[in-house]
């Protein structure tokens, strides 16, 4: 079976949980890069998979500062079939967000 990279972006990231990535077979995330594009203002990230009605937090508060970023995951995270990718900030339309997949791989 081929596996193919795929990439999710979102822009604007504020106060509202959006989703960044919905599995629909078994996927690998190989990279978040989270970008605060505010000039003056901290915020509070949270990156989460959500699966089974549950929240399960790859990070919670994570602080990144005004004009700056991080990159989330060290390593890979496994997600499968109806898993959600999801983040939210503390603040209004500052971040933008790249995340970077492998999909389709073996079960």
């Amino acid at each position: 079976m081929a596996q193919n990279f795929r990439r999710y972006i979102a822009r604007n990231v504020g106060t509202s949980p959006v989703t960044l990535v919905t599995a629909t077979t078994y996927n690998t995330v190989i990279g978040i890069k989270i970008a605060n594009t505010t000039a003056s203002t901290q915020a509070l990230v949270d990156v989460y998979i959500l699966t089974g009605g549950n929240n399960y937090y790859l990070g919670k508060t994570i602080p990144v500062p005004a004009g700056s970023s991080l990159e989330l995951i060290e390593g890979k995270v496994v997600i499968q079939s109806g898993d959600v990718l999801k983040i939210v900030s503390d603040t209004a339309t500052s971040l933008d967000v790249w995340v970077s997949t492998v999909d389709d791989i073996s079960a």
